[in-house]
C-alpha cells in the first residue's frame, strides 16, 4: 500500500467513507445490545411485579406471630382458670 497525499480529495473521501461504514456498524451493534438490554429489563420488571404480588398474597394469608402468641397465652390462662374452678 502506498502512502497517499493527505491533501488528495479522493483519498480523504475514501477514508471518510470507510470511517462512516465503521461507525454505522458500531452503532448497529450498540443499538442491538441496547435493545436486548431493554428487553431483559422489561422481563425483569415483569418478574419483579409477579414476585411482589405473590409475596403480598402470602403476607395477607399468614398469621402474625404476635397473634399466635396471644392466642396461645389466652388459651393457657383459660385452661388454668378452668382447672382451678374444677377443683
Amino acid at each position: 500500500m502506498t502512502e497517499s497525499d493527505p491533501n488528495d480529495p479522493v483519498a480523504v473521501a475514501l477514508e471518510l467513507e470507510r470511517l462512516r461504514g465503521t461507525l454505522e456498524a458500531g452503532f448497529a451493534r450498540v443499538d442491538g445490545s441496547l435493545a436486548l438490554l431493554v428487553q431483559r429489563s422489561d422481563q425483569t420488571d415483569k418478574q419483579l411485579a409477579d414476585h411482589e404480588a405473590r409475596l403480598d398474597a402470602l403476607e395477607r394469608t399468614r398469621w402474625p406471630l404476635a397473634s399466635i402468641a396471644a392466642l396461645t397465652a389466652s388459651a393457657g390462662v383459660l385452661i388454668a382458670v378452668w382447672e382451678l374452678a374444677a377443683r
